[in-house]
């Protein structure tokens, strides 16, 4: 099953709560006036080459599996980390399908120490685009990934 429907069917998104403030007896659907992004998937070329990169180089604790699934957004084998504190987000790598990865694409992370995680990205192979400068909201980093994807590392300034 895969994780957006696990959390459908266990109310983790979709409804209110016990415990959010809300009367628990109430099976009330969120509805938000404004949609936010919960979900970033890439396909890339080489899922084990892109899940060391993204692993080792930009810190991310992927988990590997592969659903069985006929649906071709979220069946067959790939990597991938869910964050629940705070926000739900999630971010997966699946093998392209069809041959042609996502490219061009730029996604970002935030990271506690900036110049430690530039220097993981660079041993594992990112290309860098630029190294750690400064940015309105902190210090960030730039780089490409095996497929062309634009991969930022950002630490609070």
């Amino acid at each position: 099953m895969s994780v957006w429907r696990s959390l459908l069917k266990e109310g983790a998104i979709g409804k209110r709560r016990a415990g959010d403030g809300v009367d628990a007896s109430a099976s009330i659907a969120v509805m938000t006036e404004h949609p936010r992004l919960v979900s970033v998937v890439l396909e890339v070329a080489d899922l084990e080459r892109s899940e060391r990169l993204y692993r080792e180089g930009f810190g991310l604790e992927l988990h590997s599996s592969h659903h069985d699934d006929d649906d071709r957004w979220i069946g067959g084998a790939h990597a991938a980390v869910s964050w629940t504190d705070g926000t739900f987000a999630h971010f997966a790598l699946y093998a392209a399908k069809g041959g042609e990865p996502t490219t061009g694409a730029q996604v970002g992370f935030r990271v506690d120490d900036l110049d430690a995680a530039h220097e993981r990205a660079v041993a594992a192979g990112a290309e860098v685009i630029h190294g750690p400068v400064p940015q309105p909201w902190g210090r960030s980093a730039r780089y490409r990934d095996f497929d062309g994807n634009v991969v930022e590392l950002t630490a609070a300034g």
